[in-house]
């Protein structure tokens, strides 16, 4: 019952912070400079036509109604229109959504395993020039912002050796492999970004329980390092590995919008600066709460399953 409780009470955190991060999104986008019925009907409008459409948007109303009116509309699925095109914004959304996701997996499965299994055998080899060598390059590739990263990758593996399109243009119904072969480049940025901090992070939480009595008790056993590390120190550094990884999850999708607007990639985030440019609320304020959605979301699974991971965690959980 002590883990359903704690469960119960970190979706409900997760539910009030999503509350709060949606009550901040809306009143961001309220700030924005300009005019949104301005910004429609272009300079030479009319007051009366400026007046109407304000109307008609529902501007004239108190900040904290349309707040509520948005807010009810996104709990029953609906996202409203957006104010440029006229259609839902459910209909543009949803294929970026799986754009963005297509993308953010794609890294996942390169980033994921290739940092613990690095930070993992460092903390075997710790020391070592494989060890060191891991630290200076993940440093390295962490000191880079994504744009600098993806130009370079560009201008080698586009511009010079050809091997990869420098665009990564993707339209419904692409084939899988195709689909692939375009998102290649952004992957690989999105990769080294994200590799270095999960890195560093898996090798400092294993060796930091590598002082502990039970594992010095391995080793008075007989029990090489590797085995050790395997199989008594990693299991109680999993709570901080699982959180790293959980957050730079959020970002290969929440961080990942300065890489789509470089490879010009059709995702949530090349939406949302489009919006931001059109002065697109209603499509900003979808694009941002779907972002928030998959950061919070994330972030609260990750506390629960390190909390089910942690040996420790679970029995105080009984108590």
């Amino acid at each position: 019952m002590g883990i359903l409780r704690f469960v119960a009470a970190r979706a409900a955190l997760g539910v009030l912070t999503l509350i709060a991060v949606s009550i901040l999104l809306y009143l961001g986008t309220q700030l924005l400079p300009g005019d949104v019925a301005s910004a429609l009907l272009g300079q030479s409008a009319t007051p009366e036509a400026l007046a109407v459409l304000r109307a008609k948007l529902g501007l004239n109303e108190p900040a904290y109604l349309r707040y509520l009116h948005w807010l009810w509309g996104v709990v029953h699925g609906n996202l409203g229109n957006s104010l440029t095109t006229g259609t839902p914004i459910a209909s543009a959304l949803m294929p970026r959504l799986g754009n963005t996701l297509f993308l953010a997996g794609y890294a996942a499965i390169i980033a994921v395993p290739l940092a613990v299994g690095l930070g993992i055998l460092s903390a075997i080899r710790e020391g070592s020039l494989m060890d060191r060598l891991a630290s200076i390059l993940s440093l390295a590739t962490i000191s880079f912002p994504e744009f600098f990263v993806s130009y370079i990758l560009i201008v080698v593996f586009a511009s010079e050796l050809g091997w990869l399109p420098s665009l990564a243009t993707v339209y419904g119904g692409m084939d899988f492999w195709d689909r692939v072969d375009a998102t290649t480049l952004p992957a690989i940025t999105l990769t080294l970004v994200v590799v270095a901090h999960m890195l560093r992070m898996t090798r400092t939480s294993t060796l930091a329980v590598m002082s502990a009595p039970y594992v010095e008790t391995a080793f008075l056993k007989g029990l090489s390092r590797s085995r050790v590390v395997l199989s008594h120190a990693l299991p109680n550094a999993l709570g901080p590995i699982i959180n790293v990884v959980a957050i730079n999850l959020a970002y290969l999708v929440v961080g990942v919008v300065v890489v789509e607007v470089v490879f010009v990639y059709p995702g949530v985030g090349q939406l949302m600066v489009d919006a931001v440019t059109k002065r697109d609320l209603p499509v900003v304020q979808a694009c941002g709460l779907v972002f928030a959605i998959v950061f919070i979301g994330l972030n609260t699974i990750a506390d629960i399953c390190a909390a089910l991971a942690n040996p420790r965690l679970r029995s105080r959980k009984r108590q």
